[in-house]
């Protein structure tokens, strides 16, 4: 398996993923908005995301994520 790298990232920019983590955990259901090259201050390149239902943005750095899981949209539609 490949490491999580810009190119990859940006195959999943715009969709919901699942964002595991090198520490074993994962972040469930997160929709990917962008990438953020890392700048001269040496921080490195961190990907934002907003957890599904929730406008408010978060940044993780991208060296802390070993892998992303697309989901599926129709396993989330809600029928009723």
């Amino acid at each position: 398996m490949e490491n999580f790298s810009i190119n990859s990232a940006k195959s999943f920019l715009g969709k919901h993923v699942n964002l595991h983590l090198k520490d074993g955990s994962v972040i469930v259901n997160v929709h990917l908005k962008s990438i953020q090259k890392g700048g001269t201050l040496g921080k490195g390149n961190q990907v934002t995301y907003a957890p599904y239902g929730n406008h408010k943005l978060s940044r993780m750095p991208m060296r802390s994520v070993a892998w992303a899981e697309l989901l599926n949209p129709n396993l989330m539609q809600v029928s009723g």
